[in-house]
């Protein structure tokens, strides 16, 4: 996403409830995330419910590309609950290896997996409440799948969300179910579906941690970061 050439003219509008922005800066925000990319999707490689709940578990204190390089393997011969469970800890521990906490990782995916199949028929739940039953799936992870595999309208908050919502004025919280819950209230009904996505994706390659690069940010007029990082000589 590249920075924007116009400059919103700063109104005295009431902010968005839970906001340090007015709503109309809300829905600017995410008129220009769509319009930069209008079909965002999870950088996490899966087939299936399935393996979209395991790349995502895994994904926990991980980054995306470690996750996909070890999962084409263990999907390879692992991609059902059945066979997961089949495989075992120890087999699966040596698939994810290369994965922060692979070894407590492994131990909750395979109860998860037998889990699945001895009292959901194997299927993936699409109930937060009931996924959230799952050894190792907490809100987030939750959010991700019922968002990306069954099209609900949830908004995950990762480290890269919460960051954005918090650095830009736009969902500010102490805890991530705080900036979900504002969220939630103040994103535009037609941008939810996909409003996670483009925090994450901003989050990740603009809005950094270290630092953030406002000199190609395409909402740095609305954001209230301040001082904005400079372009590099």
């Amino acid at each position: 996403m590249r920075a924007t050439e116009n400059k919103k003219p700063r109104g005295k509008t009431k902010r968005a409830p839970g906001s340090r922005l007015t709503q109309e800066d809300v829905d600017e925000i995410f008129r220009r995330f769509h319009a930069a990319d209008p079909h965002p999707k999870t950088e996490l490689h899966y087939q299936d419910p399935f393996t979209l709940l395991v790349a995502v578990v895994l994904s926990a204190q991980a980054t995306d590309a470690s996750v996909n390089r070890a999962t084409p393997e263990l999907f390879r011969i692992a991609d059902t609950p059945e066979k997961l469970a089949g495989l075992g800890e120890a087999a699966l521990t040596e698939k994810i290896k290369t994965i922060g906490l692979y070894r407590s990782k492994a131990r909750n995916l395979i109860a998860l997996s037998r889990k699945l199949v001895d009292e959901h028929g194997s299927k993936v739940p699409e109930s937060r409440e009931v996924l959230e039953t799952l050894p190792g799936v907490g809100r987030k992870t939750a959010n991700v799948v019922l968002n990306v595999a069954f099209g609900a309208k949830t908004i995950a908050i990762d480290t890269h969300a919460f960051r954005v919502a918090n650095r830009t004025g736009l969902a500010p919280g102490k805890t991530p179910l705080k900036v979900e819950e504002t969220l939630n209230r103040i994103v535009p009904d037609r941008y939810k579906n996909d409003a996670h996505h483009w925090l994450i994706l901003h989050g990740r390659y603009v809005c950094k941690a270290r630092k953030p690069e406002c000199w190609r940010c395409l909402i740095a007029d609305i954001c209230l970061f301040k001082p904005k990082t400079p372009a590099p000589a």
